[in-house]
């Protein structure tokens, strides 16, 4: 596993806010939709959403995910992105406390604390866990340089596991 490249996907990961979670429905039909996110040290990726939102409904049915993280600030033909796919779950209410401990991660990525009683129960919201069985970055390069690591002067991904 090249440092480097985990040291930038986890870069990206603590600067920006919401992710892009790709779900499935029952039917076989992509469903994409921003969640604002939290993620943990073994790359898994945390998010509320209510009960009959399409992709929690489609989670229920199909637990296989693809998550994109890309972050907009940067210029034109600069991408700075983390991809990532693997399987999905509610987090169960005795797993709870651990996470909600550290969602929505640092101050300074806003949000605010979840308690137990909003997220179980007669709640709308649940939180959900994926947790990446593969996780890429776009290569950080300069535009139309190029990476330092690969010499390809094009957009392109590499696997961090």
């Amino acid at each position: 596993m090249e440092e480097s490249l985990v040291a930038h996907a986890r870069e990206l990961l603590d600067a920006n806010r919401y992710l892009t979670l790709g779900t499935v429905s029952p039917g076989g039909q992509p469903w994409t939709t921003p969640v604002y996110f939290s993620w943990g040290p073994d790359w898994e990726f945390y998010w509320m959403s209510t009960i009959d939102a399409r992709h929690s409904q489609n989670l229920a049915a199909r637990p296989a995910v693809s998550v994109t993280v890309f972050d907009s600030t940067v210029p034109a033909y600069q991408g700075r992105a983390v991809y990532a796919v693997g399987e999905a779950r509610e987090v169960p209410p005795d797993a709870l406390d651990g996470v909600l401990a550290s969602y929505p991660g640092p101050p300074s990525r806003g949000g605010g604390a979840v308690s137990p009683d909003e997220v179980t129960g007669d709640a709308p919201w649940r939180m959900y866990q994926a947790a990446a069985a593969e996780l890429w970055v776009l290569c950080p390069r300069e535009p139309r340089q190029g990476c330092p690591l690969h010499d390809i002067a094009q957009d392109h991904r590499a696997q961090v596991f």
